[in-house]
């Protein structure tokens, strides 16, 4: 696997930006006063070329009022990061409207829309969608991690649509890691596509993307869905500065340590499973929902949010003395 040194770096889509990257211990300095950073987390589009999912689900509907949802509530993102599954399996077609719709989130915030394949994607035709360009010499149905500069963190945008990463992934990712921060080549490795330099390094830690999590879901029909070389990924990412895994697939929200790094499987656009479906069953029900993701200096916090707008059961504007709305005896 080599890196793509003929693209010059594309500034108007931050996705397209590769560099070589330093593996440094998660307890090494970090930089004074840097701010928090806010990650919309998206994931399972299932975006479908003609009807919708289900005869209810239009996944990039769903995106775009995902994307209203946050503006509305005043949220700042400094990056938006899509899981996978961006197209429901069979629907190649729809990947041309998905790139309109990844280009207008970026301009529309004005910040890098950074997005991985799933299992019900297609890694050929999603070589249209911004970011996702195959390097020189690489096939169209090849893998193409990349890493990503997003302010003082790097994100490492890993291909599991085979639900597994592979041999070569997994050794892309062990060298992107290796190097300590600050003493990159500057040619960059891996297969993405630009150039990179060792001021491209982020100090704050990196983040890995990628749609199957790295453990089970508790529900016994996904309890062995999960990410299938789950081990060897976790050995190389133990003891560097990987922070944070954001990962998809489960169509629920779950959390968890894994060698001592949080992982975030966040919740779907497209519906959110039955948590207590039928023994021997998978069912879904029409709930959006997408995850708010803080990173800082002092950890990592994920928060899932509902896209919709339910009954209002009470508004209280808090004081001084008053922190909680104070419960109701009849």
């Amino acid at each position: 696997m080599t890196a793509d040194l003929a693209h010059p770096v594309d500034l108007a889509h931050p996705a397209d930006l590769v560099h070589p990257a330093g593996r440094v211990t998660p307890d090494g300095p970090r930089p004074s006063g840097s701010r928090r950073t806010t990650v919309l987390h998206l994931s399972d589009v299932h975006a479908t070329a003609v009807a919708s999912l289900y005869g209810v689900v239009d996944g990039i509907t769903r995106m775009r009022a995902a994307s209203d949802y946050a503006r509305a509530a005043g949220l700042e993102p400094d990056a938006i990061v899509i899981s996978g599954d961006l197209i429901e399996r069979g629907n190649a077609a729809a990947y041309p409207a998905l790139r309109d719709a990844l280009l207008e989130l970026e301009d529309s915030w004005g910040v890098p829309v950074l997005s991985v394949l799933g299992n019900h994607d297609e890694r050929a035709a999603a070589r249209i969608l911004p970011g996702h360009r195959a390097s020189v010499g690489a096939r169209a149905e090849d893998a193409s991690p990349r890493a990503v500069r997003v302010g003082a963190w790097r994100f490492v945008l890993l291909d599991s649509s085979t639900g597994t990463l592979g041999a070569e992934q997994l050794a892309w990712l062990d060298a992107e890691l290796r190097l300590p921060a600050g003493t990159g080549t500057g040619t960059g490795t891996g297969t993405g596509t630009g150039t990179g330099s060792s001021s491209s390094l982020a100090p704050s830690g990196t983040v890995v993307v990628m749609h199957h999590p790295p453990l089970g879901s508790p529900l016994p029909m996904l309890a062995r869905a999960g990410l299938r070389d789950a081990a060897d990924f976790l050995d190389i990412v133990e003891g560097t500065d990987v922070r944070a895994i954001l990962c998809g697939h489960f169509h629920h929200p779950l959390s968890a340590t894994m060698r001592g790094v949080h992982v975030s499987a966040g919740p779907a656009l497209a519906y959110h499973q039955v948590m207590d479906a039928e023994p021997g069953t998978v069912s879904g029900f029409d709930r959006s929902m997408f995850s708010l993701v803080h990173l800082g200096a002092d950890g990592v916090s994920t928060s899932s949010v509902g896209v919709e707008h339910p009954a209002l059961l009470f508004t209280l504007t808090p004081t001084p003395t008053t922190s909680q709305p104070s419960p109701v005896s009849s």
